[in-house]
């Protein structure tokens, strides 16, 4: 479906299309976040359901990452060093799924990283002050008290990138 404008511009438009590529609202993205279609586009043929897809698998991987660190460096320096070192590997992997199989959105690598990452830091944050609480004072394994953390931070998470990740300024007019 067309949206109206005329495509025959050659830039690089709002929602991440470059020249001769058409945009159509299937081209707009969950709540602003804008990009041509990334492969998972070609199975699921909806945005939403791919954004929820690579969720799912990132919060798997997370977890996966948290159970590494937590048999490893968590051994030696506790769980709170876990939670940081499976932070930064989820945050990573998260954001090359997200950007090349989901959105597709080019340029900008820097900031989308740094927009990405401020809001798993938020998710870390509470993590930060969850997990203590429920291994100290609910007395439950960290493996456990993450895993009930992980339903809390995959809906900031997926609130958070929908409203501020990979979102590009509307063209002016």
């Amino acid at each position: 479906m067309s949206t109206g404008r005329d495509d025959s511009e050659s830039s690089v438009t709002a929602s991440g299309t470059t020249e001769g590529e058409p945009t159509t609202d299937e081209d707009r993205s969950v709540a602003g976040m804008r990009g041509p279609d990334g492969p998972l586009l070609r199975l699921f043929r909806d945005r939403r359901i791919a954004f929820l897809f690579v969720g799912g698998i990132n919060t798997v991987v997370g977890f996966g990452w948290f159970a590494l660190f937590d048999i490893t460096v968590g051994q030696l320096w506790g769980y709170m060093v876990t939670l940081l070192f499976a932070h930064v590997a989820s945050v990573l992997c998260a954001f090359v799924l997200y950007r090349r199989l989901v959105f597709r959105v080019r340029g900008h690598v820097w900031t989308d990283l740094m927009r990405f990452e401020l809001v798993y830091l938020t998710s870390l944050g509470i993590n930060a002050v969850l997990l203590p609480l429920l291994v100290e004072f609910a007395h439950l394994e960290p493996i456990v008290a993450q895993a009930l953390i992980v339903f809390v931070t995959t809906m900031v998470s997926y609130f958070g990138h929908s409203l501020f990740s990979f979102r590009r300024k509307e063209p002016t007019a």
